[in-house]
């Protein structure tokens, strides 16, 4: 799985947010991409971000930068860690649900 922005290691850390707990990378609506962070994907593209509705937090669009799976938005957000290996993600990211999800 191809995470494109401004990587500093392969757990999907960036140049924004690279503490250890920041091993998520986002798929974007707009473009279908993932990116660490909405800052990446602000400084790469030229289009405007589209946030994912409620009713398509089914889909999978949060990769575990631990073991690259993917898992569902609501998932996400219910438990803050990879429902695959278990690694814990940072839970300051809450705090930006509103630039990527509809909440």
């Amino acid at each position: 799985m191809k995470v494109k922005g401004f990587l500093i290691d392969h757990q999907t850390r960036c140049k924004h947010y690279h503490g250890e707990k920041d091993i998520v990378a986002i798929k974007f609506k707009c473009c279908g991409d993932y990116y660490p962070c909405y800052k990446c994907h602000d400084e790469s593209v030229n289009h405007t971000k589209k946030r994912w509705s409620k009713e398509e937090f089914s889909k999978k669009a949060i990769l575990c930068g631990e073991c690259l799976t993917e898992c569902n938005i609501e998932e996400y957000m219910a438990h803050q860690t990879c429902s695959h290996c278990a690694a814990h993600f940072n839970p300051d990211c809450r705090f930006h649900y509103d630039v990527y999800f509809e909440v």
